[in-house]
């Protein structure tokens, strides 16, 4: 539990709290009284557009009996909890008590809004989320937004808009001159990542950076004769898969990028005379060149002769 205890903390919310903990999620939605009218009393008040835009959203669909505006269901409150209370009347001075209110800006715990949220979608987000990054930190209200006809975390235009609300980093290096098409809408954040949990390292869809990024690069993946032992083991050993200042995004331009594991010594582009000696200049193709002006088969060869990764 996250939640301190304190005078900011209503008893109501404090028994929703314990609820959560000692209760079955179905026994939260069953205390207290409800409205007489449901939806109507909610929106005797609550007529503005964001509420209104429920009615064009998967959650008001009369004929889906599991829903919370199917037939006998408790429509508005089947979320918000028993409203009776804040509908009906109070005395002067006297202060309105507060439905279940979702998102950060809720004084409603993180656990009960995604215990509500879990009564009915539990299958949908699978034995990952329990325990992750996102499950520990957000409220699933903070990213979906069920009051919409269109969830912008659904759509592969606009999830990226999302998840960058957190991923500050994440969103400057995609604005880097190389990057993956996610500005485009071409690509979305999930992709990659299992947003609601994965036993992977940073939630990734598959189990490693590799396997993950040959979902659409098939081409890289070998096997090889001749193997680049940085590609076998990590894309992300030379790659930026969030965006970076130099074509392929990789992480520096060769050569600078080569010599961080390649030494220079012996090499051809090291300055020499005709006997070996340093001092004259070397051939025009070579100096300051990009190592793979020669070596351009860097993820790999099945050449008999590419052993040097040339051909």
């Amino acid at each position: 539990m996250n939640l301190k205890i304190g005078t900011g903390n209503s008893l109501r919310q404090l028994l929703l709290v314990a609820a959560a903990v000692l209760l079955p999620i179905t026994a939260i939605s069953a205390e207290g009284d409800y409205s007489r009218k449901g939806a109507d009393t909610c929106l005797s008040c609550h007529d503005d557009a964001q509420t209104a835009a429920v009615f064009r959203s998967k959650h008001a669909v009369p004929s889906d009996p599991n829903g919370p505006f199917g037939h006998g269901q408790l429509q508005c409150e089947a979320c918000h909890g028993p409203s009776g209370d804040h509908a009906g009347r109070v005395r002067r001075g006297q202060e309105r008590p507060p439905p279940l209110r979702f998102g950060s800006d809720s004084d409603t715990p993180v656990e009960v809004q995604n215990g509500l949220c879990m009564n009915c979608h539990n299958a949908d987000v699978g034995v990952g989320w329990h325990g992750n990054a996102h499950d520990e930190n957000l409220a699933c209200a903070d990213c979906h937004n069920s009051h919409t006809a269109s969830d912008p975390i659904l759509a592969t235009s606009t999830q990226a808009e999302v998840c960058f609300e957190c991923h500050q980093q994440q969103k400057s290096q995609s604005l880097k001159p190389y990057a993956h098409p996610i500005r485009q809408g071409k690509m979305d954040c999930s992709s990659c990542h299992s947003t609601h949990g994965s036993d992977n390292d940073m939630q990734l869809a598959r189990m490693t950076v590799n396997d993950t990024c040959y979902q659409c690069h098939a081409e890289k993946r070998g096997p090889y004769l001749w193997e680049h032992a940085p590609v076998a083991e990590d894309c992300g050993n030379c790659h930026n898969p969030h965006g970076s200042n130099h074509p392929g995004m990789v992480e520096l331009r060769g050569p600078m990028m080569c010599q961080g594991c390649h030494s220079q010594a012996g090499h051809p582009s090291i300055p020499a005379d005709n006997d070996g000696l340093p001092g004259a200049s070397p051939s025009m193709f070579l100096l300051g060149q990009n190592c793979m002006n020669c070596h351009n088969q860097v993820h790999g060869s099945n050449h008999p002769s590419g052993s040097r990764l040339m051909r």
